[in-house]
């Protein structure tokens, strides 16, 4: 995907969150996420746009904490949540496209600007799921092309990264696949983090398929997994550990 239509999913998503989170309520409870009401998750994601569009900004090579959340509540919260996620989608859009700055997982991409746009991207749209789910209701769909890329970076980025928590004693082999596409991943299991390849595996022991945007938002641990096939402690395996 081209970083513009990062930057347009990032610009939508954020401003369906705040449209969700307002017509829930502060005080509902986020399905996903049993700690949080929507104040919670307006708070999080406002302070992670925040903390981005400041790595940006400031060309920041080194790695910089998250700062805590702000204590703010009611229409306050609100409207700090929409100027910061308003406050990122500039920064990005007007960054130079060879800025340097600091990235934190290994997900294959061209540039550091790309890398933050992609994330953003990305975290914006499964909180804007949470906030929607909060509310109830229908939730805005997730583009084929964006999950499949979104499964990409979850399985080649953050579960590439030394804290990834899904180990196994015994060497397995998962198999991730969508089934309206062909994309397709092989993920070997073993006592170090996971490594992700593209392509289907032919020695698979468990299969996690589905259409691309439930696949997506089930490996993000917001819907139940669409189809699993093979062993399933593997698949319990995964899915217990995987959340970040």
């Amino acid at each position: 995907m081209e970083t513009a239509e990062f930057l347009e999913i990032l610009d939508r998503e954020g401003r369906l969150l705040a449209a969700a989170a307002t017509d829930a309520g502060l005080d509902a409870p986020v399905p996903a996420c049993p700690d949080w009401q929507v104040r919670d998750l307006l708070r999080h994601t406002g302070t992670i746009h925040r903390w981005a569009a400041g790595v940006v900004a400031d060309a920041e090579t080194s790695p910089r904490p998250i700062p805590d959340p702000p204590g703010l509540d009611g229409p306050e919260l609100t409207a700090w949540y929409r100027e910061g996620h308003r406050r990122l989608v500039d920064t990005l859009g007007d960054a130079p496209q060879d800025v340097t700055c600091w990235i934190f997982h290994p997900a294959p991409v061209p540039s550091p600007l790309a890398f933050w746009l992609r994330r953003q991207a990305h975290e914006t749209t499964v909180h804007r799921y949470d906030a929607e789910a909060a509310r109830g209701g229908p939730a805005a769909p997730v583009g084929t092309g964006f999950a499949v890329d979104g499964i990409d970076e979850l399985l080649r980025g953050f579960h590439a990264r030394a804290r990834s928590r899904v180990r196994s004693e015994q060497p397995r082999v998962l198999g991730v696949r969508t089934v309206d596409t062909d994309a397709a991943w092989t993920v070997w299991l073993s006592e170090r983090p996971p490594v992700t390849e593209l392509g289907a595996p032919q020695d698979a022991m468990t299969e996690l398929a589905g259409p691309a945007d439930q696949l997506y938002l089930a490996l993000w641990n917001r819907v139940p997994m669409p189809k699993v096939s093979g062993d399933p402690e593997l698949a319990d395996l995964w899915l217990t550990n995987s959340g970040i």
